[in-house]
């Protein structure tokens, strides 16, 4: 192997030195990395967003303002009233507390927990009983449910779907008022 002359190092040194570029001569390639790596994370929240977005949805009504101020009308409704405590169903109707068991007029727990499940098979019997108690109730669609504190969210859409209709396919109460426990 010859070696190389001291003006053949030079020029190789020379051309092996990177030269920077003028400013009218755009040099290199675009990056497209950085983008398509934002493009990925936002096609991935998007997706994870749709999904959320198609949740089932329950027609309720509020809680109305204004307090326990109730005016004494008489009236041939049920007026449904089903609270949700941590030790079963308390029912509430025109004839005042039903009794456990969903017996009639009494006070107590009318449907209690079973083990640590509530009773909703229990809870539609009952509410379809109070239903067809008198013919006056035959129209009433309307219940208002109300949840003691601490009670899981599962429990009252489990309430719900107790009380909109029985096991027969029987229409009993669609439209769900909720109320504040006091």
């Amino acid at each position: 192997m010859e070696k190389l002359s001291a003006a053949q190092v030079a020029k190789v040194r020379r051309l092996s030195q990177p030269r920077e570029l003028a400013p009218d001569e755009e040099g290199g390639e675009l990056n497209i990395v950085p983008f398509l790596d934002i493009i990925v994370n936002i096609l991935i929240f998007v997706l994870a967003t749709v999904a959320v977005t198609f949740t089932a949805t329950i027609d309720t009504t509020p809680p109305s303002t204004g307090g326990g101020v109730r005016q004494n009308i008489e009236s041939k409704a049920l007026n449904l009233t089903v609270v949700i405590v941590s030790a079963g169903f308390s029912i509430k109707a025109a004839g005042g507390n039903v009794a456990p068991g969903c017996q009639g007029p009494g006070s107590g727990i009318a449907i209690p927990i079973r083990g640590v499940e509530y009773d909703y098979a229990a809870l539609t019997e009952c509410a379809k009983r109070l239903k067809h108690a008198s013919p006056d109730f035959a129209d009433e669609t309307q219940v208002t449910i109300i949840a003691e504190p601490g009670i899981a969210y599962q429990n009252v859409i489990g309430a719900i779907d107790a009380l909109r209709a029985s096991n027969e396919g029987e229409k009993l109460f669609s439209d769900v008022h909720f109320g504040v426990f006091r």
